[in-house]
């Protein structure tokens, strides 16, 4: 077990944990949750052994083994797959010692261990579980051997996660691990980790994510952490008693829950029989039972009431969103089309929720509403006097990194008036002071700052210029969990129109009364709720595996078809195709079966030589499995582009 006894950590002047003392029990699931700042990040640190104690005793068993996501970047030229496979601790140094012992040429009793320690280290299918740890966080079967660096910034933090997945442990520690993931990939990861049979530690500002993966929630807040018993929903309604029993302060807060609760009833009031609003009033519901902690945040926020509001703020016509070809392209390239031929209409006071798997297209929906891309065709009509406040995904579209916060609203307030004079600084810098940008804040430049803060800023200069839109494309990434129900509250009381996309699941329910999906193409409407769309993930989920498994199986029935490049495939070449992959299929399945003869054959006794000359053949196995399988996926590609039919 893990504990801490009167235990007193310092970062500089600060003091991070003092005098605390909690034991976690092994194969606890834990949510460590905390305002940003309060050391969660540090008592992490402790755990991992890059910090001591100053103070008390820190414990944790030496034998275990510890997986956690590395913060930094990766930069390697590794392809996807290889670059996972590093993540299993066990595997690479079994394969050290296998060459080492190869390279002494003469103690085959140590090369047999070797090998038979390779074996144990599951070296016959780490390609197939790095490759499933891949595909589940979202990416595709053709980027599978694509170099690391090749990747955007978002995407190589999601290798760095399938890496600390792909590593044995006793003890996994994550810090953050839904940031860079879509809705798809986190039910992936909240699935993965159920089946997760170690201790586990996780730092998240998700509620259904900590709800659904943890048992135990540690609080750390002033120095102290306080253990309680259940997940997230469970420690916050325990918390809320707690607040409720403290009179004293609760009176003090009289005020802001009679606000919460006004709101509440409103929207409650509008409510319709619809699966989303039912959803959305248990949300609400939610709020009022736990006004206690709510109200008891320190930052709170509200979007100022639009000028005016147009109905309807927008009108699609067959219009079709993707992205203009490179400027390096040759002339007459065209766009390239992500989501096609969509016909709606935004209305005033609407609450859209927009899900979709990922890469169907969903901030490029958002980025040409919001005019940072052009519509590729079709027409988007914007009714008069609209107004769009826009979140980008990544705040630094939106945000200049060497610019103060006190700089990016003086350039706002100028460019929003109409002789071009911008505000007094002062009542900036007091709006600035409502988001905790106070002292000498306002002068820190952006790149400098922390994702949290930088989140706010975005949020603030939105406020700022009173929007009757607002397009918010994963607002919640760097927020913590107070600053979270501070957005959800300003938006149920925000009397413009919301467009939604966010992974975190209570935003969605507490905020959307309908929900569009981007898919296949296109956009329909969703009419279930998030449970609903929770389990058509999973089904579809289900599916891609099983069309990646039919796409294994042999082609019995060859057809003469039409290439995508509309030349006609000469009977011949395509029986030939076939031939050689038929071929490649039959050895394939000759070194699997004595893949399988060589694995039942180590469980039995067997001398040191044969023990050495087993494990070789593995390892050769191995490599051609490899080889044939790269030759086999070359043939179904060409086969495939044979026999595809003519687009009607």
């Amino acid at each position: 077990m893990i504990t801490l006894k009167s235990v007193s950590l310092r970062r500089g002047a600060k003091a991070l944990l003092d005098q605390t003392t909690v034991t976690l029990n092994p194969g606890e699931r834990v949510g460590l949750v905390g305002r940003n700042g309060a050391g969660k990040t540090t008592l992490f640190a402790l755990l991992d052994g890059s910090l001591h104690e100053d103070a008390g005793e820190f414990s944790r068993p030496a034998a275990w083994r510890l997986a956690q996501v590395v913060q930094e970047m990766p930069s390697s030229s590794l392809s996807a797959t290889d670059f996972v496979i590093e993540g299993d601790q066990a595997l690479l140094a079994a394969q050290q010692q296998v060459q080492l012992a190869e390279s002494e040429n003469g103690d085959g009793e140590r090369l047999a261990d070797a090998y038979l320690a390779l074996h144990d280290a599951g070296a016959h299918d780490a390609q197939a579980r790095a490759q499933a740890l891949i595909l589940g966080l979202g990416f595709k079967t053709t980027e599978l051997n694509n170099p690391v660096d090749s990747f955007s910034g978002g995407w190589r933090m999601r290798l760095q996660l399938a890496r600390a997945l792909m590593c044995p442990s006793d003890l996994l520690l994550l810090d953050e691990p839904t940031n860079h993931l879509d809705l798809d990939a986190l039910v992936w990861l909240e699935t993965w980790l159920k089946r997760y049979a170690g201790t586990m530690v996780v730092i998240s500002h998700d509620r259904e994510f900590l709800d659904a993966v943890t048992t135990v929630t540690l609080h750390l807040e002033n120095g102290k952490l306080t253990r309680y018993g259940g997940n997230y929903s469970t420690f916050e309604e325990t918390r809320a008693q707690q607040i409720d029993l403290q009179q004293n302060a609760y009176l003090k807060q009289q005020d802001k829950i009679a606000h919460l609760q006004s709101f509440i009833t409103r929207f409650k009031a509008k409510a319709t029989k619809a699966k989303q609003a039912q959803s959305r009033v248990k949300a609400l519901e939610r709020m009022e039972r736990l006004a206690p902690v709510l109200t008891s945040a320190d930052f709170t926020f509200e979007f100022k009431a639009p000028a005016s509001l147009p109905n309807p703020m927008l009108v699609m016509s067959n219009a079709c969103f993707g992205y203009p070809p490179p400027a390096d392209a040759p002339a007459g390239t065209p766009p390239t089309v992500i989501v096609r031929r969509v016909n709606r209409s935004v209305m005033a006071g609407q609450r859209i929720g927009i899900l979709g798997a990922n890469g169907q297209g969903k901030s490029t929906l958002v980025k040409t509403i919001a005019r940072v891309l052009p519509c590729c065709s079709g027409i988007v009509s914007e009714g008069k006097g609209l107004n769009i406040g826009y979140f980008a995904q990544q705040e630094l579209d939106v945000l200049r990194p060497h610019e103060t916060p006190l700089q990016h609203l003086l350039r706002l307030a100028k460019e929003g008036s109409p002789t071009g004079q911008s505000d007094r600084e002062q009542d900036l810098r007091s709006f600035l002071g409502t988001f905790n940008f106070s002292g000498e804040m306002v002068k820190q430049t952006v790149g400098t700052m922390s994702g949290g803060e930088k989140a706010r800023l975005v949020l603030c200069m939105i406020v700022w210029q009173r929007p009757n839109l607002l397009l918010l494309d994963e607002p919640t990434n760097h927020l913590d969990l107070a600053t979270r129900e501070a957005l959800a509250m300003a938006l149920n009381e925000f009397e413009g129109t919301v467009m939604l996309v966010s992974h975190d699941r209570s935003l969605l329910r507490s905020v959307c009364d309908e929900f569009w999906l981007v898919t296949r193409g296109g956009m329909e409407d969703f009419t279930g709720d998030l449970d609903d769309y929770q389990r058509y993930l999973l089904d579809e989920a289900k599916r891609s595996r099983e069309n990646l498994r039919e796409s294994l199986k042999i082609a019995k029935e060859p057809l003469k078809r039409v290439s995508l490049a509309g030349d006609i495939v000469a009977p011949g070449k395509l029986k030939a195709l076939q031939r050689e992959q038929g071929h490649i299929e039959k050895l394939l399945l000759d070194l699997q079966k004595e893949q399988h003869a060589l694995e039942a054959q180590l469980s039995t006794p067997l001398s040191a030589q044969e023990l050495a000359d087993s494990g070789r053949r593995l390892n050769q196995i191995a490599v051609e499995l490899s080889a044939l399988e790269e030759q086999w996926l070359t043939l179904s590609e060409q086969i495939d582009m044979a026999t595809r039919p003519i687009p009607s």
